[in-house]
């Protein structure tokens, strides 16, 4: 600690870190130019870095040099249950290891304060227009998932600093806005930034706060939460500029889908982003969390707001408490941070966004940067002229319309908006469509008070928007099952079947097993896709109905103007809601008892929570990179959900086969995702994605869609799990390679856990998303990376090939990937070494994060 940079902070008893001064002290004048990420980045350092190291690290900020790796602590961990839950697993599961070898593992804590939110174990089996539907969802949540809640219940005694909050409560990222980010931290003394790593892509959703806080893997969570420093570079920091304002009528998600759509062309692939200019400052934190929510979808790592008098606002709306308003405010305008000190910042690369040129958008089918204004949909061909006979669902039929969290209940214009629609349907006599599944899931107990404080939440229910469930639910794949008669026709007729939801990922195969396409809207769109049964309809022209004077009634005719909205948001939403709903779930209280063992009692006959297998078998062994063979050649953007899928476990799958074998009711087979606890069924989710297309596999000269592979040298196509079976009995390495953007989506650990476990040493591709390049080197797997102008298909890899890899690793290294040809020949080909820091280095080679840490401890211990 570089104790000659603390002082005290003014009108406080508080003392702080004065970075300006120690910028200062190397380079006269550079503090103003900098840049807010680098300002807290800076302080991290000033606070807690290594005296020798920190004038050589702050000249990378001042000089924008990125040659050195420094080290970052975050003050906080977050995590969701699935990744909270298996990131605990795998602790538990390395107490065991620590045991056997003579060490204490009581003493294998966390370090950092972590936070666990359960919100990703609730389905949507009983829908909107169920007046019962929160009671029996959770009930059926509970009764699903008694061994992990278990086992979660365990480490709020059995582990220290770790924090649980209970299901039905809301959403991690919903709550850690509205609550748990003070902004400004307070320990020994010392007020600090707040920053935090959270196990889910979309936790930068507190970065509209002014927080650093970056979507992590949960491998990277465990390490950061075992005390380890997440080791960087100087990020890329792009400044985007927004000018102008929102036309009428226009949301903040017409706003986010048209900037994730820019964003994602201006190759912004993990940078940290800083939004400033006028437009910035006129968008409250529920519109800024709505952008910054997005951040994975446009690729990058962090989408920063400055404090300013509209975080005062917000904190003091989300009822925290006046003395920690007083802080934030005092704290930012002492230290640099307050949105009037970085007017002199300085960014190697600026964008300009115009606010006023938003137009009323959807974004599909497939990805949620396939930007979709409303009034292209005919043009587009996916709204157009359709018929419907009698008794039967029509052509692009939405089988589900979900306002779910996350991205867009935490904005209470939003949430308004949606009510206020309603409403208007209502009063016209308008109404849902039957087969439509609808549901609203918010992220936070807050929004049913605001919408029933509105006399709103009635004129929702309604029109089958009850509330199901305060949790991820549609978004994460839990959207439950649908209607049996309803299934039965999308599947006779071969229906093509959609669903439109208000949430931020809408890939193939995610929402629902029988929507072929989703589409993501705003709260008060899906509210009219409901009523208009198919996305076939043009939204914006076609009649929703008929009033009493026979007049067609459109989308205009019942959308609320924003003088409306507004005047009931002021009205309705209220600091003591929030303070109703989080002082009691955030008193907290544990009895760390003699009583509970540090070592888990695992259930055998579990399919949730089992022993973690990462110090046994072919993980106990250092991949040798040689005489792999091609488990899969997959082209551009394969998602996480590609790799390791969340939704429902359909019974033929690998999965429910197993599922099956253990007993375990089709009923209650659940997500792919609640089941990551128990290596066994969550190896059968590798590449279990029905929309997979592996190159390895043709049928007529096209590759074929669905879970395959090819065993070589047989060449026989069999399912992709069949595949992973034969090829570990025969200890086979096995390498992947693919094309650009490979690992896209939610930072899913398991997606790189599946593979290793199946016997994966590398992993060969044109590019990488961030976190799933780091969880890849968290379970052992070396990524390499073509260089530019070499891909799969100019080497005519067909899968029939073995493969080495020759070189000594090191942070950018130049490596040689050997291809040994079916007919004999041998290609040499460079390939870039994809451990970028020392730090990962250090991880890869010794089998991984968890190996890694098993090793320092008992070096400790000893």
């Amino acid at each position: 600690m570089n104790t000659e940079y603390r002082k005290r902070l003014p009108g406080t008893n508080l003392e702080y870190f004065d970075t300006r001064e120690a910028v200062e002290a190397i380079q006269p004048g550079a503090y103003a130019k900098l840049p807010y990420t680098s300002r807290i980045l800076a302080e991290n350092l000033v606070r807690r870095c290594d005296p020798d190291m920190l004038r050589e690290s702050l000249l990378q900020f001042i000089e924008r040099k990125r040659d050195l790796d420094f080290p970052w602590f975050p003050a906080r961990v977050v995590c969701h249950d699935i990744l909270g839950q298996t990131a605990l697993v795998d602790l538990a599961g390395l107490r065991d290891a620590i045991a056997a070898e003579g060490g204490d593992p009581a003493k294998v804590n966390p370090v950092v304060p972590t936070q666990l939110i359960v919100d990703h174990s609730l389905a949507v089996e009983h829908a909107g227009f169920d007046k019962e539907a929160f009671e029996k969802n959770r009930a059926i949540e509970d009764r699903r998932n008694d061994d992990r809640f278990h086992f979660i219940n365990w480490t709020k005694t059995a582990f220290k600093n770790v924090d649980v909050i209970p299901p039905g409560n809301g959403i991690m990222h919903q709550i850690n806005l509205e609550k748990m980010s003070p902004v400004v931290q307070v320990r020994d003394g010392v007020a600090f930034p707040d920053t935090c790593v959270g196990t889910d892509s979309h936790t930068p959703m507190v970065d509209a706060l002014g927080v650093i806080s970056v979507g992590v893997g949960g491998l990277e969570a465990e390490s950061v939460m075992l005390g380890r420093a997440s080791y960087m570079r100087l990020p890329d920091i792009i400044g985007v500029e927004l000018t102008g304002k929102l036309q009428p009528g226009i949301t903040s998600t017409d706003l986010v889908l048209a900037i994730t759509e820019f964003l994602r062309r201006e190759r912004v692939v993990g940078a940290y982003l800083e939004f400033f200019g006028e437009g910035a400052d006129g968008l409250s934190i529920g519109d800024r969390a709505t952008i910054s929510n997005m951040t994975p979808e446009y690729g990058a790592t962090a989408a920063m707001f400055y404090i300013d008098q509209q975080t005062i606002d917000y904190l003091k709306l989300t009822g925290r408490e006046d003395d920690q308003v007083a802080l934030v405010e005092t704290y930012a305008k002492e230290t640099g941070l307050w949105a009037d000190s970085l007017k002199t910042a300085d960014y190697e690369r600026v964008l300009t966004f115009d606010l006023s040129r938003v137009e009323r958008n959807l974004a599909g089918p497939s990805n949620p940067h396939a930007l979709l204004p409303a009034r292209e949909l005919t043009s587009r061909g996916i709204a157009g002229k359709w018929e419907q006979e009698d008794g039967k669902m029509p052509d692009g039929a939405c089988i589900i319309a979900a306002i779910t969290s996350c991205t867009n209940t935490s904005n209470p214009r939003n949430m308004i908006a949606a009510g206020l629609i309603a409403r208007n349907a209502n009063k016209l006599g308008l109404t849902r469509k039957p087969w439509v599944k609808t549901s609203l899931a918010p992220g936070s107990k807050t929004v049913k008070m605001y919408l029933e404080e509105a006399n709103l939440l009635p004129e929702l229910e309604e029109l089958g928007f009850g509330v199901v469930g305060f949790a991820c639910t549609t978004c994460n794949g839990m959207s439950g099952a649908l209607d049996p008669l309803i299934e039965k026709e999308v599947v006779e007729r071969d229906l093509y079947a959609t669903a439109v939801l208000s949430g931020n990922r809408n890939f193939d195969g995610r929402i629902h097993p029988y929507a072929k396409q989703a589409f993501l809207a705003s709260p008060p769109l899906v509210v009219a896709y409901a009523i208009a049964g198919t996305i076939r309809f043009d939204i914006e022209t076609d009649a929703l109905g008929i009033d009493a004077e026979g007049n067609p009634i459109t989308l205009k005719d019942i959308w609320p103007s924003d003088e409306e909205i507004d005047a009931i948001v002021k009205q309705a939403v209220k600091p003591e809601q929030y303070k109703k709903t989080y002082d009691p779930m955030f008193n907290l209280s544990v009895d760390y008892g003699e009583s509970i063992s540090p070592l888990y009692d695992w259930r055998p006959q579990s399919t949730y929570i089992r022993r973690p297998p990462y110090w046994e078998g072919a993980l106990a062994h250092k991949p040798t990179l040689k005489g792999m063979r091609p488990l899969a050649v997959l082209g551009d953007n394969i998602t996480t959900d590609h790799l390791s899928p969340s939704n429902a476990i359909m019974r033929d799958s690998a999965a429910g086969e197993y599922l099956a074998s253990m007993g375990v009711p089709e009923e209650d087979f659940n997500s792919y995702a609640t089941h990551r606890g128990d290596h066994l069924t969550a190896q059968r989710a590798t590449f279990a994605n029905p929309k997979l297309f592996n190159e390895m596999v043709l049928e007529d000269g096209k590759v074929k869609q669905g879970s395959l592979a090819r065993i070589e040298p047989e060449g026989k196509v069999v399912r992709m799990w069949e595949a992973i079976e034969t090829y570990m009995d025969r200890k086979q390495p096995l390498i992947i390679i693919a094309g650009a953007d490979y690992g896209q989506g939610s930072s899913r650990d398991w997606a790189a856990k599946g593979v290793r476990l199946a016997g994966v040493e590398s992993i060969v591709a044109e590019g990488f998303e961030r976190i799933h390049r780091t969880n890849l080197i968290g379970m052992g797997v070396m990524p390499l990376e073509f260089e530019p102008g070499t891909t799969r298909k100019t080497l005519h890899i067909d899968g029939t090939e073995v493969f080495d890899v020759e070189g000594e690793a090191a942070p950018g290294a130049t490596l040689t990937l050997v291809i040994h040809r079916h007919s004999g020949d041998v290609d040499k080909v460079p390939v870039k070494c994809r451990l970028d820091t020392a730090e990962e280095l250090e991880i890869y080679s010794a089998g991984g994060v968890l190996q890694r840490f098993a090793k320092d401890f008992l070096q400790s211990e000893a």
